[in-house]
């Protein structure tokens, strides 16, 4: 079977507009967010929760950021979401995060993403 060039032509502009539509996937952060995110959790989140691929919480109401960020349906935008809304917060949390500081800590924190974690028995 041999297409006709109308076909060719609306083929093509088919793939080049597929092109052209916005990936879900956001822009890779920066390894200078990502160690700034590091350390900022290192220093503020630490002495509650397991900020690394491994450990216990010291707290523990304080989930570690592996299962927060290996929950399902947990996106970049809906991390920082409720990060920035401070009366998500429970109290031991109190405090403001301005956007840099959420922009490096969910840098830091989708790093940690793993497609074969399992979150451990409660």
């Amino acid at each position: 079977m041999r297409l006709k060039p109308a076909h060719l032509l609306c083929l093509f502009l088919a793939v080049a507009a597929l092109r052209t539509l916005p990936s879900d996937a956001a822009p890779r952060p920066s390894r200078t967010a990502v160690a700034r995110g590091h350390a900022f959790a290192e220093a503020t989140c630490g002495s509650c929760h397991a900020i690394g691929r491994s450990g216990h919480s010291s707290n523990s109401n304080a989930p570690p950021f592996m299962a927060i960020v290996n929950h399902e349906g947990l996106t970049r935008v809906t991390l920082s979401t409720w990060l920035r809304g401070a009366h998500n917060f429970p109290r031991e949390m109190d405090f403001y995060l301005n956007d840099a500081r959420v922009r490096v800590l969910v840098a830091y924190m989708m790093t940690l993403r793993d497609p074969h974690y399992r979150r451990p028995p409660d």
